[in-house]
C-alpha cells in the first residue's frame, strides 16, 4: 500500500463506490438465507425478521428503524452466537448511532425474556441505562422482537420491505 499511487487509490475508490451500489441486493440475499435457519423456534428466522419489521412499521417507526428491525438477525447467516454485532456492523454505515446501538445491544435487551432460563442475567439491559437509545432498544426488544415468533401473525412479505431496504442501503453515511 505504501507504494500505491494517487491514481491507483482514485481507481480503488471509484470501484469501491461502484461495488457499494450492490449493497441492497446483497442484504436482500442475506435476508432470504434466513429462511433456512429455524434453530428451534416456531418460525424460521426470515419470518421472525419480517414479523419484527412489520410490528415496527405498524408502530410508526422510521424507515431506518424498520429496516434495522428487518435486518437485526441477519448476522445469523454467519454466526448465531455473535449475530447482534455482525448485524450492527452491516448496518453501521447506513443508520444513525441510536439505531446501530439498538441492534448491537438487542440481545441483552431481549434477554429480559429468557436469559434467566439459560443462566444469564435477565437484567443485562440495565448496563445501558442512561444511553440516548435505551428507550428505542427497549421498545424494539419488548414490543417487536421478542413477540415475533408467531406462525399465525399477519406478516408482510419481503417484497413489501424491499424499497425500504434499497432506500436505507442506498445512502452510505461515509466512506
Amino acid at each position: 500500500m505504501d507504494e500505491s499511487t494517487t491514481d491507483q487509490w482514485q481507481q480503488i475508490v471509484v470501484e469501491t463506490i461502484d461495488y457499494e451500489q450492490g449493497m441492497p441486493d446483497r442484504v436482500l440475499e442475506m435476508l432470504r438465507a434466513l429462511e433456512d435457519i429455524t434453530v428451534g423456534f416456531a418460525v424460521n428466522q426470515l419470518v421472525h425478521s419480517l414479523q419484527t419489521a412489520t410490528r415496527a412499521e405498524e408502530a410508526g417507526a422510521s424507515t431506518e428503524v424498520v429496516v434495522a428491525s428487518l435486518c437485526h438477525d441477519i448476522g445469523k447467516t454467519i454466526s448465531v452466537m455473535n449475530h447482534p454485532r455482525v448485524a450492527a456492523e452491516i448496518l453501521r454505515q447506513y443508520v444513525s448511532d441510536d439505531t446501530y446501538h439498538m441492534i448491537l445491544a438487542h440481545q441483552d435487551f431481549q434477554g429480559r425474556h429468557y436469559y434467566e432460563v439459560i443462566g444469564q442475567d435477565p437484567n443485562a439491559r440495565e448496563k445501558y441505562i442512561g444511553e440516548p437509545w435505551f428507550a428505542l432498544a427497549e421498545q424494539f426488544a419488548d414490543d417487536w422482537d421478542q413477540t415475533s415468533f408467531d406462525p399465525g401473525y399477519p406478516t408482510k412479505p419481503l417484497s413489501h420491505f424491499e424499497p425500504m431496504v434499497r432506500e436505507v442501503f442506498g445512502s452510505l453515511r461515509g466512506f
